[in-house]
């Protein structure tokens, strides 16, 4: 156990003094090193070696004074010699040393000097041998005590994941797999880790396996067995006559080691991989990794099934921050002058529950104790500011502890790794504590852990894993509808009982009932989850959103779309949304703007919020079917049902043509979405009309029918089935007479303002697009405008991140404005520049010119004052915000669907748009 920081003081004052007056050039360095370590109550013998020979850079043989693998290189030189000189003698030996011997500190000496060096942040320090009680705290990592912080962005972190993901690579292709795999890999992190921040000796665990197993690694995995099996019995009931290193190791309880697992078996790589793992240091690795280390040992398809979108801690923060955090910060900002009402906030914050339902490897759940665990610490500081340490009892000043804290996971071996996250970052956090006031404490043997219940959240009584929490938070999978397996499908489907068109959400919306039903019987709890934007976006809007609604839930803080970002490799990007709610209608709530899903965010302060996730009332948009106001009907293009055969590529339409002049008329432009953006070109067979003696005069167009015919008999679908007595005919026809607007149902997001376009009658518009038949320059002109593109943005659906237009939800909800006939003038005029600019590009594709880093400075230029003519028919000049400006939009929905008769349902055959 470390020496409180007051007692490592006065060894240093005594050593200091011991070796003051020594000026023989002979004296015994040896002595001299042994009495540095005992200073920190270390023996040096057990961690470190004398005269330890290596082949220098230029091939010669050396010797280096002192040696601590992987952590300390001692250069010792005569009273009064050179230490630069000594310090490039340190370094002239890594050449020779293993990668993971290589040392993070170098220490040279002359007796009466002092240099060190961190090589991981490239600080030195250097001090006089009777200054060596001053700077005691510089050798944390001697003593015990960890000396760094902690960094969710530390490159270690990353390769940490790697390396446990190699050797569960290599036990796996032995054969040792499933749970004992898992529970093997759990228990060697908890090593790690312990090995690295005084939960064990320092390098106890590495030195067991580098001094006690054979290099061919055909014993390691036996003192791997003896060694877990003797970390879950109490030091007095261990075997009398135990190996000397392993009974060293301590009594470590908490279940972790309880289980018996069937031996592994180790060859010389994979105790080589084991030792590399053991070489890093894991006291600068955030337990949050362990997310990561999940993820990297995942493959592909499974983090696919699993919907696992692992995390990284400033993500996290985003959630917590607002959900919990701040307004504790807040509350001991305004209280930490009181005694009185600190200890007080004290007591009541170790009463707090925390309940991550989908808590996977614990990232939330780790960050959130941290957090807490450091507001402890600013509680203690002021508490105990006064008080002299040597009087204190560290441990009974630490309220807070890993079993406050809840969760449910699907998969075994995160929900083991969760628990054992927590474990860490509570000894990491007690390190902390005990740096801070010079008393090491740890909580040994393990007697409270976090409650993780292993099983399917939907299917779980949430009450029964968690009765009272406080607050519920996450991210819950996100897995779109074709994505969900049956059991998901059913899930959701069990979770949304009697909704109907239920099955189109994302199974994220789950977790959102389920939470409001906690809350039926917990009216105080709060509730923040992470979710992919779909539910804040189109049609799932209305389907889930009135459901929460009828439970009397408000949105009290929410981060519009941003991606979010994993430490993990091969990380998918996601684009998020943060929704905080509860029952409480809160008079303040928080908005959080990003200008790019990449970017920092920006908090509005608002008096509501949406399901848009914008200011204004709670309103879910219906799927219309006709425009709120007095617009041109919007409709989708025609379906081909052909499986292709309708459609001819442009040399096979020009060949055609000109082997039989009659079918000229009869193939005609085919007009798609990315075709139209792209500049692609297709053709189609358009027979309507098409005299039949004439068709059959035409042997490939026959053959094309007869394809066709064949498909649609050959559907599963009765409705295909009969359109195979009309194979000379798309299967469902809806193409304009005029001139018409076309609007493509997919754009990229990359793109400011999304391209749509004038076309003839000719061009044959299929069901990838929509149209307006007839439309002026006028709607171009209000459909072009980023105006329009805000409201999209905000309720359009997506198809995975690309905008999704659509009839129902975007056009027939759009408030309109109500110009004047100067502000219509102003318009068209606008519009007709915008169109008038991109014919000055007949070579460039709309996917070219609307591309944000090769759009044309003038059409550019042609939208701005586009935009401002349609800002003012709306009575605005500007907007600070793309939030403000869809509030504003919603407040003229509302004034407008207030006047609006009361839609009834009508029964149809038609497919709704």
């Amino acid at each position: 156990m470390p020496l409180s920081w007051n007692e490592i003081k006065d060894r240093a004052l005594a050593f200091s003094r011991e070796w003051e007056h020594e000026t023989s050039e002979d004296a015994e360095a040896k002595s001299f090193w042994d009495g540095f370590f005992n200073v920190f109550g270390i023996t040096r013998r057990r961690i470190a070696s004398f005269e330890h020979a290596v082949k220098k850079g230029d091939g010669k043989q050396g010797f280096i004074d002192l040696l601590w693998k992987g952590v300390l290189l001692v250069e010792h030189k005569s009273r009064g010699r050179d230490l630069d000189r000594a310090a490039k003698q340190a370094t002239d030996y890594f050449p020779g040393l293993k990668e993971r011997d290589l040392p993070q500190y170098v220490l040279v000496s002359d007796f009466a000097r002092f240099r060190l060096y961190d090589l991981d942040s490239g600080e030195e320090h250097e001090f006089a041998l009777a200054d060596l009680y001053k700077n005691v705290r510089l050798f944390g990592f001697v003593a015990g005590y960890q000396s760094h912080a902690v960094k969710a962005e530390d490159p270690v972190n990353i390769k940490a994941a790697e390396r446990m993901g190699k050797l569960h690579d290599q036990l796996k292709a032995i054969g040792y797999e499933g749970h004992h795999l898992e529970v093997y890999l759990v228990r060697l992190l908890f090593c790690l880790f312990a090995d690295d921040t005084s939960i064990f000796e320092k390098s106890q665990f590495q030195d067991l396996i580098e001094q006690r197993t054979s290099e061919d690694g055909s014993d390691l995995a036996d003192r791997l067995n003896s060694l877990f099996y003797n970390l879950n019995i109490p030091e007095e009931k261990r075997l009398k006559n135990l190996d000397e290193q392993i009974a060293a190791f301590p009594y470590v309880n908490g279940k972790l080691f309880a289980e018996q697992l069937p031996p592994a078996s180790f060859d010389k790589a994979m105790r080589e991989t084991l030792l590399d793992a053991c070489a890093m240091d894991w006291s600068r690795i955030s337990p949050a990794i362990f997310g990561s280390l999940f993820q990297s040992i995942m493959d592909a398809k499974a983090r696919r099934n699993l919907g696992a979108h692992y995390t990284s801690e400033a993500n996290i923060l985003k959630l917590i921050k607002p959900l919990f955090l701040d307004d504790l910060r807040a509350e001991f900002d305004k209280i930490k002058t009181q005694v009185k009402k600190l200890v007080e906030f004290h007591q009541r914050i170790a009463k707090l529950v925390f309940f991550d339902p989908a808590c996977g490897c614990g990232n939330f759940l780790v960050i959130a104790y941290r957090e807490l665990r450091l507001l402890e610490l600013d509680i203690l500081r002021v508490l105990y500011k006064d008080s002299h340490t040597a009087q204190l009892d560290v441990s009974s000043m630490i309220y807070l502890d890993v079993d406050q804290f809840y969760g449910i996971e699907i998969e075994e071996f995160p929900a083991q790794i969760a628990q054992v996250a927590l474990w860490l970052t509570d000894h990491q956090m007690n390190m902390q504590i005990s740096e801070e006031f010079g008393q090491y404490f740890r909580r040994l043997p393990l007697k409270k852990s976090a409650q993780i219940v292993h099983g399917n959240a939907l299917k779980i009584e949430w009450r029964e894993a968690c009765p009272n929490a406080d607050y519920i938070l996450g991210n819950p999978p996100f897995i779109g509808k074709k994505e969900q397996s049956n059991e998901q499908k059913s899930d959701l489907m069990l979770i949304f009982t009697g909704v109907k068109g239920c099955g189109v959400l994302d199974y994220v919306a789950c977790w959102y009932i389920k939470s409001a039903n906690y809350l039926s019987t917990a009216r105080t709890t709060r509730v923040a989850f992470v979710a992919t934007n779909s539910i804040t976006q189109g049609e799932q809007v209305g389907l889930l959103w009135p459901e929460l609604f009828k439970r009397n839930v408000k949105i009290n803080f929410a981060h519009r779309t941003f991606q979010w970002s994993s430490e993990a490799k091969g990380k998918a990007a996601v684009h998020c949304v943060i929704i905080g709610f509860d029952l409480t209608d809160r008079q303040e709530k928080w908005l959080f703007e990003y200008e790019t899903p990449k970017g920092d965010p920006h908090t509005l302060k608002v008096s509501q919020i949406n399901p848009y996730l914008v200011q204004g009332i709670d309103i879910t948009l219906p799927n219309r079917k006709q425009a709120i106001g007095t617009q041109a009907a919007i409709m989708e293009g025609s379906a081909l049902i052909d499986d292709g055969h309708l459609i001819f590529s442009e040399e096979e339409a020009k060949i055609i043509k000109e082997n039989y002049p009659v079918s000229t008329n009869w193939i005609k432009p085919l007009i798609w979405g990315d075709g139209f953006l792209n500049g692609m070109r297709r053709y189609c067979l358009w027979l309507k009309d098409a005299n039949p003696s004439q068709i059959r005069s035409v042997q490939p167009v026959l053959d094309r029918l007869n394809l066709t015919a064949n498909f649609r008999k050959s559907s599963n679908r009765a409705a295909t089935n009969v359109l195979a007595a009309t194979p000379n005919k798309f299967g469902e026809i809806r193409q304009p007479e005029t001139n018409y607007l076309l609007i493509p149902k997919t754009s990229s997001e990359r793109r400011k303002y999304a391209p749509i376009g004038f076309l003839s009658p000719d061009n044959i518009v299929n069901n990838t697009c929509l149209f307006i038949d007839g439309a002026s320059t006028y709607h171009f002109g209000v459909l072009a405008s980023f105006m329009h593109m805000a409201w999209l943005r905000s309720v359009g659906g997506r198809l995975k991140h690309d905008y999704r237009y659509s009839a129902g939800i975007v056009y027939n909800n759009f408030p309109w404005p109500e110009p004047n006939d100067k502000q219509r003038l102003a318009i068209e005029k606008a519009a007709q520049a915008v169109l008038d600019a991109r014919a000055n590009y007949p070579e460039s594709t709309l996917a070219d010119l609307y591309d944000p880093l090769t759009m044309p400075p003038d059409l550019l230029k042609a939208h701005q004052a586009l935009d401002k003519a349609v800002d003012a028919a709306y009575g605005k000049a500007s907007f600070k915000t793309e939030a403000e400006r869809v509030a504003f939009l919603f407040e003229r929905y509302q004034q407008i669907t207030s006047l609006l008769p009361t839609e009834r349902p009508k029964k149809t055959s038609k497919k709704p748009i």
